[in-house]
């Protein structure tokens, strides 16, 4: 922890951490507005057949509200990760409780892993990675590197 009026200098790794996670979740809200914006050309540049585009089709609204708030919530944590802003931290955590929500649907309360094929365990690594953002924003938080 810093005393008063000291400064803690920002490590190296928080600029490398901080710009591959902005271009992790900047392509998550790039595919999310693709999929809103231009969904059968988007869906098909991705490979997805047939039947991957329609269960994800039918998915019901409150899904693609949480994917919102995980891709736009993990860009928002990555820019206050890069800001050095404490608020990184419970960004970071709403957008993995998006990610989670979406995550009961595939998993739970869906065919998902059925219907995704050989995509599903991508959700299980966008999973992972939002747990690392959570602990580094915590690890960056408790040295005092965030303010």
């Amino acid at each position: 922890m810093s005393g008063m009026g000291q400064t803690v200098r920002t490590p190296w790794h928080l600029w490398a951490v901080g710009v591959v996670t902005l271009l992790w979740n900047g392509f998550g809200c790039f595919d999310y507005f693709m999929t809103q914006t231009r969904k059968d050309e988007w869906f098909a540049q991705m490979g997805m057949t047939a039947a991957q585009t329609e269960y994800f089709n039918a998915m019901p609204a409150w899904t693609h509200a949480a994917w919102a708030i995980g891709v736009w919530g993990g860009a928002l944590g990555a820019i206050l990760l890069l800001l050095r802003r404490k608020w990184a931290l419970p960004v970071f955590v709403v957008s993995f409780l998006g990610w989670l929500a979406g995550a009961v649907y595939a998993f739970a309360l869906s065919d998902g892993m059925q219907a995704m094929g050989s995509m599903w365990p991508m959700q299980i690594v966008i999973g992972a990675a939002c747990v690392f953002f959570i602990w580094y924003a915590w690890m960056m938080g408790r040295k005092g590197v965030l303010r």
